[in-house]
């Protein structure tokens, strides 16, 4: 999940219930969604450019870790293939997470696609909060076992608020 801007809608427990840890690729809004959700699960993330000094003080920019034999390499202002960010390219052309993922925030932009080049699958789950530009709140779930990545599902929570082309005001 990604770009939630304080917003923590109630269907990340539900779809999120089976899972074993959330990642969160930056853009939390605040230390409270950070500590609903490591109340819920294991949390992993990374600080967002919105993220105050507390947030800051508790995500590193970047993240690299292993899981189920997987390579995880995460940041929030990414870019995909073909169109990195210039610092994360100069990260993932020296060391890119072989046959593994390279998972970034920011755009609020869905978007799942192979580097070929590389050897790894870029995932930005697009963005759950109601801030920006996307009309769906998007989610992504997938397994990892063994060195693979499986059961790839992209999940829709609703649109962010919109009502006849304007936001919703609360």
């Amino acid at each position: 999940m990604s770009d939630t801007h304080s917003h923590l809608d109630q269907k990340v427990f539900e779809h999120f219930a089976e899972c074993d840890e959330i990642w969160h690729a930056g853009d939390f809004g605040n230390m409270e969604l950070v500590r609903q959700l490591e109340a819920f699960k294991p949390l992993r993330g990374v600080y967002g450019n919105i993220d105050g000094a507390d947030i800051r003080a508790a995500m590193p920019l970047d993240l690299r870790f292993e899981c189920a034999g997987v390579a995880v390499f995460m940041t929030h202002i990414g870019g995909y293939p073909g169109r990195y960010e210039p610092r994360v390219r100069k990260i993932l052309q020296a060391d890119p997470p072989r046959n593994g993922l390279f998972i970034s925030g920011h755009s609020h932009i869905l978007k799942i696609m192979p580097d070929p080049q590389l050897g790894f699958l870029h995932i930005n789950p697009g963005a759950c909060g109601h801030e920006g530009w996307h009309k769906v709140k998007t989610l992504v779930r997938f397994t990892l076992e063994e060195g693979l990545i499986r059961d790839l599902q992209i999940i829709e929570i609703g649109s962010r608020g919109i009502q006849g082309g304007k936001e919703k005001m609360g």
